[in-house]
């Protein structure tokens, strides 16, 4: 229990006619000084109620506090300042982890309902670059973070399969492609012939009228042309595999905007017959002048459909299958207007449920402080990055660890894992700079260093080599540890946190900070000296080791033993 719910709790016969457990918790504060306690209630809002100045009523409820939990219970002007005991509420948090064990910290928000991710969704005939890391991490998190807090999760990798783009590349494949020189190496040909034919369209437009045209005969089932795409899906497909699994990241469903292909003209019906949309210059609109947003495009002039055709039909089929209580997209901050349109269009055809639908933005990667971009070349490959991150986890785990037995193991886990984590402790919606050379160090707020400290409380407990007796009494009370069984205690309310703001730095950087004080922890305590305390300090170790390795679980990476 955390160390504000045991305050709800002696507040709660004083003061609960007035106020909720909520509103007593959100009200609890933490000292600027150590020295006026661990928590504080400022009671400034019970003065209309009990008619007296906030430093009486203060006064009033300390004398009638239940102090059996505390140290000692003070009144400081409108203040009341609770000191916890420390053996009792350590002796509670540690008993609590061990017994939970990777259960810690899960609760029962969701009752088992359903939330769809829309997550990863790269195009295909393109391979995966950095510019994918994000929305395939933050979306793999936030599914993590659901789960443990009993929704099912779904996760839908919502692949670029369709659109004017593949009009664009079966174009340039017949006019400059070699089918021999494509099986080498499918996707790195595939975007070369991308590259070329967007530098000599710049030249001649008609190339732009040719892809237009060949991208509605591929709608329109032509043989020929579904074929070349699916050669280009299939051989995609297998490359982003390779990625996937060095993430470690599964998906529920890979159905991309090809699946919708037959499910867009009901809804395209059903906006004509509602008089929803209009037509202007051959072309299919929704005006959205209302909400304040630029026209939503349904079909062009040529009766080619878009992206937000599909998503229409995707939100439908999504809501219809899954009854989803969320339709969560994971999508980059620049198709925020898209997603609001979606909405809109859906609310004005009276679906509710579009309300559920979250559109969960995020900041750009740079390399070098350039954005990066398929159509001029400028790509940075993740599969490239995670092996070279991998390398350089490598090299330092030889130096450190030389005789490891399973160091290529490790230092995928701990390369990779310095990849994702560097992304997932940033703000989600602050744009980062990439530097492959600073984020997998062992030391700093990065992975490797919340890994290693994973490793080496798991390390302590290899030394101690056998299980504490859960029936004991394992009580602490020094500065060092009680920093840690309180930060211990937050774990269930920062789950909560990262959930209700989408945010999985919440968790990163809870992870660093546990970190921090376990090796503040580990360089001023004797953890394994033989006296009436070793149970209960390795108890203690055994309760970070438990909770770190959850914590990295949730963000969708490993925790080595050792490295």
């Amino acid at each position: 229990m955390e160390s504000k719910a045991i305050i709800v709790e002696v507040l709660k016969p004083l003061v609960g006619e007035y106020l909720s457990d909520d509103a007593i918790a959100n009200l609890i504060e933490i000292p600027s000084n150590s020295e006026f306690g661990d928590l504080a209630f400022p009671v400034f809002t019970l003065a209309k109620q009990f008619r007296k100045a906030p430093q009486v009523i203060a006064q009033e409820l300390v004398e009638q506090i239940e102090k059996e939990q505390f140290d000692n219970v003070v009144a400081t002007g409108p203040y009341i300042n609770f000191f916890i005991n420390r053996k009792i509420m350590s002796n509670r948090i540690i008993h609590e982890v061990l017994e939970n064990g990777s259960n810690y910290g899960s609760q029962d928000l969701g009752h088992g309902a359903n939330v769809t991710f829309d997550m990863s969704s790269p195009n295909i005939a393109k391979p995966m670059s950095m510019g994918h890391l994000r929305s395939t991490v933050i979306g793999n998190a936030l599914s993590n973070i659901f789960a443990k807090l009993n929704y099912h999760s779904i996760n839908i990798n919502h692949l670029g399969d369709w659109g004017t783009q593949f009009g664009k590349l079966i174009v340039a494949y017949r006019l400059w492609g070699d089918e021999e020189v494509v099986k080498q190496d499918p996707v790195k040909e595939l975007v070369k012939l991308y590259v070329e034919f967007h530098e000599k369209a710049e030249l001649d437009p008609s190339l732009d009228d040719e892809a237009r045209a060949v991208f509605k005969k591929l709608e329109d089932g032509d043989e020929e042309t579904v074929a070349l795409w699916q050669w280009f899906k299939d051989e995609s497909l297998k490359e982003f595999d390779k990625v996937y699994r060095l993430l470690n990241i599964k998906f529920d469903y890979n159905t991309g905007e090809s699946f919708y292909n037959d499910k867009m003209q009901p809804i395209v019906e059903e906006l004509e017959a509602k008089g929803i949309s209009t037509i202007e210059n051959g072309a299919t609109l929704v005006m959205l002048d209302d909400e304040e947003l630029p026209p939503a495009l349904i079909k062009k002039s040529d009766g080619a459909t878009l992206y937000l055709t599909r998503d229409l039909a995707t939100a439908y089929y999504r809501k219809k299958t899954f009854d989803f209580a969320e339709n969560v997209y994971v999508v980059g901050n620049e198709q925020a207007n898209h997603f609001r349109q979606l909405k809109a269009v859906l609310k004005r055809l009276g679906n509710d449920w579009s309300d559920d639908m979250h559109h969960i933005p995020f900041g750009l990667i740079t390399i070098n402080g350039r954005k990066m971009s398929t159509r001029k070349g400028e790509i940075v490959l993740l599969e490239d990055v995670l092996h070279e991150a991998t390398e350089i986890a490598l090299k330092q785990i030889e130096v450190k660890n030389p005789d490891l037995p399973n160091k290529e193991e490790v230092a995928s886990q701990v390369g990779v894992g310095a990849v994702v984590f560097h992304d997932l402790k940033t703000d989600r919606m602050n744009s980062f700079n990439f530097n492959l050379d600073e984020i997998v160090q062992f030391e700093g707020e990065t992975g490797p260093y919340v890994q290693y400290t994973h490793a080496r409380s798991r390390s302590i407990l290899e030394k101690f080599g056998k299980e504490v007796d859960l029936a004991k009494t394992l009580e602490l009370n020094d500065n060092y540890s009680w920093e840690i069984v309180k930060k211990l205690s937050t774990y269930d309310q920062t789950i909560v946190q990262a959930r209700e703001k989408y945010e999985p730095s919440v968790i990163a950087k809870y992870l660093i900070q546990l970190s921090q004080l376990f090796n503040k922890y580990y360089g001023n305590t004797r953890i394994l000296d033989q006296d009436d305390q070793i149970e209960a300090r390795i108890a203690l170790v055994n309760a970070v080791a438990t909770v770190l390795k959850d914590g990295l679980g949730l963000l969708g990476i490993d925790a080595p033993n050792k490295m």
